[in-house]
């Protein structure tokens, strides 16, 4: 077997471990052997999925915090379980992506290999649009643009983003359609 088929292996039944285990310790420890396996990118890896998860966990935290107060009981141990898990699946996810490559992963299937060719063709299209609209408030600004001018321009680029995302999985899933990859 492939090292990286492996990993991808290794890292699924990480995975569903992470989501099965209800001990905050269990969790921590696994968060603590990610950050070792990291090495010298432990801080990047964690700076990188704490700020992924901020503003999920901290809108998800504060609603479970309300409804505690709400009905009357102690989140604590439920928002600690919580946020390690999501944490510890988040650092998982960022360092299998950096060490594993998942074409190698994924070729023992033609089918999975397109499917992530597609998803990877159409990630590597919304990067560059999304430096496209970055570059192109900017230029068009005389001065730094101002909160309500970046709002605008990022609802107008969520929306050209559903718009194309809605397009290309049309476009995506007539051709796995015509290729047989869906039956109906």
């Amino acid at each position: 077997m492939k090292r990286d088929r492996a990993w991808l292996l290794l890292y699924l039944a990480t995975v569903i471990a992470a989501t099965l285990i209800h001990d905050p310790r269990w969790l921590a420890v696994g968060l603590a052997l990610v950050v070792l396996l990291a090495g010298r990118e432990a801080g990047v890896l964690l700076r990188r999925a704490v700020l992924s998860v901020l503003a999920f966990n901290t809108l998800i935290s504060l609603s479970y915090l309300g409804m505690a107060w709400w009905r009357d009981f102690s989140p604590w141990q439920t928002l600690l379980l919580l946020n390690l898990r999501v944490l510890l699946l988040t650092c998982l996810t960022f360092l299998f992506i950096t060490r594993v490559n998942l074409f190698q992963a994924l070729d023992f299937s033609r089918s999975l290999t397109y499917v992530l060719g597609l998803a990877y063709s159409q990630a590597l299209t919304f990067s560059r649009a999304h430096d496209d609209f970055r570059y192109a408030l900017a230029s068009r600004s005389l001065q730094r643009p101002g909160l309500l001018d970046r709002y605008r321009a990022s609802a107008a680029a969520v929306s050209w983003f559903i718009e194309k995302s809605l397009h290309a999985a049309t476009q995506s899933s007539q051709a796995l359609r015509s290729r047989g990859f869906f039956h109906d």
